[in-house]
């Protein structure tokens, strides 16, 4: 490993020179950088993904969609189309991308997929009817785009202090830019995480006095759902197929093998499209059997299976500590 380490060790560094220099000029104003008007938060991280950003995102759409109108803005990463492209009730996974595709179909709030969110901005600024809310998905290495409320995600396992630069490591950004964030979550932390664990945190973080770091965990549901049908997990005594195409799995897998369930995992990139050939795979090692995948992936498997045979298991974040998701979504009015 140490080998490796220094071979790729002038990679990283080179990767991270340029890295700095880009911030550089956007530090400095040479790059421009824009704030649109209407209130707005981003959600991103240090990292190359796994840290549960689209938790994040889902969260923030389940606690505003009843007071505002909102649009999604998202790169729609590995869908098949390019450009701007705003969704409408026939927009598929493959249109839009998985997790845009999740927050439509879940929420029905507006959401606008480009590469460039500038262009996005445009599009909705010509809209017949401005939203209340923009949540910007993935936004943290964009940064023609200054959001209002940036949030930067990271996690108790792999925080991105103990982390370093691509191809070393998994950061694509510089640890040092974690002074933007105007709130630091640490997911998928132990449910039962202690004082000191948490003091352990801000003091790697050391996060200034106008910053806030709140600690979450991740819950699954006592259900798994499709469209039509829900299912209570205490009546699943068969085997079962887990599919998921997501960065890490391991909560998951490790959710269900501390249930005790019998079940064959089949594990796949993240945000991966699944071929014809592989969709074959998948039914050959069926056998009968349910198929339970992450909501993210659901979008894209959808179309293959039957609601007798797909299902997904929600997920939710959970903040550790009395009254801190409280002070969390104080913080948000406050920054907006």
């Amino acid at each position: 490993m140490k080998l490796l380490q220094g071979v790729l060790f002038p990679f990283s560094l080179f990767y991270g020179t340029i890295i700095a220099f880009r911030n550089f000029l956007f530090d400095k104003g040479i790059l421009n950088s824009q704030t649109p008007e209407i209130p707005n938060i981003g959600v991103g991280n240090l990292n190359v993904g796994g840290t549960g950003k689209s938790v994040v995102v889902d969260y923030l759409i389940s606690i505003f969609k009843a007071q505002y109108s909102l649009v999604v803005i998202s790169r729609g990463y590995k869908r098949k189309t390019k450009g701007v492209i705003v969704a409408n009730s026939t927009s598929t996974a493959h249109d839009i991308g998985d997790e845009p595709y999740q927050f439509l179909s879940k929420h029905n709030v507006g959401i606008v997929v480009a590469e460039k969110r500038k262009r996005a901005l445009k599009v909705i600024s010509e809209f017949k009817k401005l939203p209340d809310r923009i949540l910007f998905d993935d936004i943290m290495q964009h940064r023609y785009i200054t959001p209002k409320c940036l949030i930067v995600t990271t996690t108790y396992s792999k925080p991105y202090f103990q982390d370093s630069l691509l191809p070393i490591g998994r950061l694509r950004e510089s640890p040092k830019q974690i002074k933007r964030a105007q709130i630091i979550l640490v997911n998928k932390c132990p449910e039962n995480m202690s004082i000191k664990d948490q003091r352990f945190f801000f003091n790697k973080i050391k996060p200034l006095a106008d910053k806030r770091v709140y600690f979450t965990t991740i819950v699954y549901e006592k259900e798994i759902k499709n469209r039509l049908k829900s299912i209570n997990l205490n009546s699943i005594t068969n085997s079962f197929l887990l599919i998921t195409g997501i960065a890490n799995p391991k909560y998951l897998v490790n959710f269900f093998n501390k249930k005790g369930f019998d079940f064959l995992h089949i594990k796949y990139p993240n945000h991966y499209n699944f071929k014809e050939n592989e969709i074959k795979e998948i039914k050959k090692q069926q056998r009968g059997r349910k198929i339970i995948t992450t909501e993210k992936d659901f979008g894209r498997l959808e179309s293959y299976f039957t609601s007798d045979e797909l299902f997904y298991i929600p997920i939710k974040l959970k903040f550790i500590g009395d009254g801190k998701e409280n002070q969390f979504k104080t913080s948000l009015e406050r920054l907006l």
